[in-house]
């Protein structure tokens, strides 16, 4: 990425990737990512508001050379998480002078995780303020979106917002701003619920916050920026609500056809009651839209088969990442086919401690669905549509 001016004095420095394929081990790119970092020169001094990953330090040092940078006044780390901050020591030893500008959590992270020095750190508190000649930088504390010391930065004259992680979107694209609104839309509710959806409640309350300022322009740290911020803004505060959809998502396998043929007879079910469905074959399913599909999802159906004495490995991990995401699903249920005994839908209630919802009696059967399971699965689909029904997502 080519370091490019986007407002007086303030360029885009970071670097694409547009060839990586998982993140953190765990999270499929399909349209690779972008490290973002900014550079704002006042007529005084000079800041760089974060690094980039360390596999592309090259290109930060590129841009700060075609940007004719000499000398960097302030490094602002906004988040300490690699993919933000890795290149830090490169940077801090081009620019032994430069102060390392941090929050107190923050500092202790960088110090451990990165080794550097404590007394290059420069720590502020929310609210405090940055002259750079021309150009002022406040700081804002907004703990939890990810990690508990990250962090934004306001640019009060330019009304730019460097945003860290919130608003940003794992897509590798050659645009500074926003084009497609579908295709970023798409990215950026993927990045939200792969990334933002467990600190629900801590977003709504930074949301508020960050509602006073006049901002015309989120710069985040992954994927274009956004001018002006309406659009990504009404996003956030939809997905973040406390409502849910008409629909219900079902993450199955099925190891010999018997489950499988439960979720279908079930997706046709619910499908007739007037209610979405999203199944997930988990072997073939991409994890990200899974997680996706459970932003706004009224209802979780699991269709997993026993594998010797409890759920199919697939199934457990599915139902461990759900948790760890805490969604806003309101109902949950279990169907399933079992050979001669175990314990599934127990250890998979016991799976999901951190989600709440009022749990629909399973379907759970031995061997291939008869007649009366398929009653059931009636039987749960007018449950499910009469839940749905009850909190007004239904006519």
């Amino acid at each position: 990425m080519p370091a490019r001016e986007f407002a007086p004095g303030i360029y885009s420095v970071g670097a694409l990737d547009w060839d990586r394929r998982l993140f953190d081990g765990l999270i499929p790119l399909p349209q690779g990512t972008s490290y973002n970092c900014y550079l704002v020169k006042g007529s005084e001094k000079t800041a760089l508001i974060d690094t980039v990953d360390p596999t592309r330090d090259l290109d930060l040092v590129t841009n700060l050379v075609k940007a004719k940078v000499e000398k960097i006044d302030y490094v602002v780390v906004n988040h300490a998480e690699q993919d933000h901050s890795g290149t830090l020591p490169m940077i801090a030893e081009l620019f032994p002078d430069a102060k390392i500008v941090v929050n107190e959590k923050c500092r202790d992270l960088v110090v451990g995780l990165l080794e550097i020095p404590e007394e290059r750190c420069m720590v502020i508190s929310d609210r405090d303020t940055l002259p750079l000649g021309g150009k002022t930088l406040e700081f804002l504390i907004t703990p939890w979106v990810h990690w508990p010391e990250t962090m934004v930065t306001y640019a009060r004259e330019d009304r730019v917002l460097f945003s860290c992680d919130l608003f940003g979107s794992h897509i590798a694209e050659s645009e500074l701003f926003a084009r497609d609104e579908k295709e970023v839309y798409h990215a950026a509710k993927r990045y939200y619920a792969e990334i933002m959806m467990p600190f629900r409640a801590s977003i709504k309350g930074h949301m508020e916050k960050i509602g006073n300022l006049g901002i015309d322009i989120v710069a985040p740290s992954h994927g274009p920026m956004h001018r002006p911020p309406d659009r990504i803004f009404d996003a956030y505060r939809d997905w973040i609500r406390d409502d849910v959809k008409n629909e219900v998502v079902i993450p199955y396998i099925s190891m010999h056809g018997s489950t499988e043929k439960m979720v279908r007879y079930l997706n046709d079910a619910l499908m007739e009651r007037g209610i979405r469905v999203l199944p997930f074959n988990l072997p073939a399913a991409d994890v990200g839209e899974l997680a996706m599909s459970l932003v706004d999802a009224a209802t979780v159906v699991i269709g997993a088969p026993t594998m010797l004495f409890g759920p199919h490995p697939a199934v457990m991990h599915a139902a461990y990442l759900a948790n760890l995401l805490r969604p806003k699903t309101r109902f949950l249920s279990v169907i399933g086919s079992y050979g001669w005994g175990g314990n599934t839908v127990e250890m998979l209630k016991g799976q999901l401690t951190h989600i709440k919802p009022e749990l629909l009696e399973p379907v759970y059967i031995k061997g291939t669905p008869r007649v009366e399971d398929l009653r059931a699965l009636d039987r749960l689909a007018d449950r499910i549509a009469a839940k749905h029904r009850e909190i007004g997502i239904l006519d």
